[in-house]
């Protein structure tokens, strides 16, 4: 992971690592909560590398899907707080990353614009 020069894929990464963390004491009854956050967060990473081999002209509905893919991990993590099985703490710290990993597919698509 640490050679993985793409920026955006790294972040990701890192996402789900944290991630593997806060759902290791998910409660039974939240199973289908719990896979959709880390379904959710791979598929989130496949279609940032998708994107990135995709020629730039084609590029953006995957970006796009890509953000999709991040607000409903950011649903998904606000679900698990309501619920109380994360803490808020863990909350902020997964939604600050994704954020991150919004912020900067946001300025990836804005850089192809030219």
């Amino acid at each position: 992971m640490n050679n993985d020069k793409f920026k955006i894929a790294r972040y990701v990464k890192e996402f789900i690592l944290g991630l593997e963390e806060i759902t290791v004491n998910y409660p039974k009854r939240y199973f289908e909560l719990k896979g959709r956050l880390v379904n959710e967060s791979y598929n989130l990473l496949e279609l940032i590398y998708l994107a990135n081999y995709t020629e730039i002209k084609n590029r953006k509905p995957i970006q796009i899907k890509a953000l999709m893919k991040i607000n409903m991990l950011d649903f998904y993590l606000e679900e698990s707080f309501k619920k109380k099985v994360i803490s808020e703490g863990q909350s902020l710290k997964m939604c600050d990353k994704l954020l991150k990993i919004n912020k900067m597919l946001f300025k990836w698509i804005d850089d192809e614009k030219c």
